[in-house]
């Protein structure tokens, strides 16, 4: 099982701001958003994944699972 699916398979096609948080173990959806507004590496990482549906943020399963398997790829 792939970490695509299993991230789909817990939080669906696309995860808002709360489950990206604990996904990336923060404290809250507030502090995924501040990071987003900033130039960081998490930022550039998250761009590609964010969707907006409204005034919703969403974020694509396929991109944040890419992001977690570079993560914790061998140097």
């Amino acid at each position: 099982m792939t970490t695509e699916d299993m991230l789909v398979e817990r939080f669906g096609v696309l995860l808002d701001l709360a489950q990206v948080a604990e996904l990336l173990k923060r404290k809250s959806a507030d502090s995924v958003r501040v990071a987003l507004s900033g130039n960081t590496d998490l930022a550039r990482q998250l761009l590609p994944a964010k969707v907006k549906i409204g005034r919703r943020i969403l974020f694509k399963a396929s991109v944040l699972a890419k992001i977690l398997d570079n993560s914790h790829a061998p140097s």
